[in-house]
């Protein structure tokens, strides 16, 4: 069973959503360190997604730091060190796009964007 919970959807690649619902699932609790992560062949079962994707997202996943192979056991979760800037902006990236995209088809402007955000009662993280 997939640790944590997403839909795909059709605008952005598979594996990315994976990654990044894994990212969000791990910095929300979901996911908490030392748990299982399925194998390839299981996620790929799961998801009915195919193996090389399934292959992609683990890669992926290990290269960011989120999973690490302990020999016999399989593919823990942990906690990786905070990615950097460009990392974790790659993985909002496909977020924004749908939020400017939807601005533009209500006929909003960046600035007009970046407004509603800053007027949005959100804590800062800095």
């Amino acid at each position: 069973m997939l640790p944590f919970v997403f839909h795909l959807r059709d605008d952005e690649p598979v594996s990315d959503q994976i990654v990044r619902a894994a990212h969000h699932a791990l910095a929300s609790g979901e996911l908490k360190e030392g748990e299982l992560f399925p194998s390839t062949r299981a996620l790929a079962q799961q998801l009915r997604i195919s193996p090389t994707t399934a292959n992609k997202v683990v890669a992926q996943l290990r290269e960011l730091g989120f999973l690490t192979s302990r020999p016999g056991i399989g593919m823990v979760i942990q906690k990786p060190s905070l990615p950097n800037m460009a990392q974790r902006l790659e993985l909002l990236e496909p977020a924004a796009r749908r939020f400017m995209e939807e601005a533009r088809s209500l006929h909003l402007s960046v600035d007009d964007f970046e407004a509603l955000l800053r007027s949005m009662d959100i804590p800062r993280s800095d």
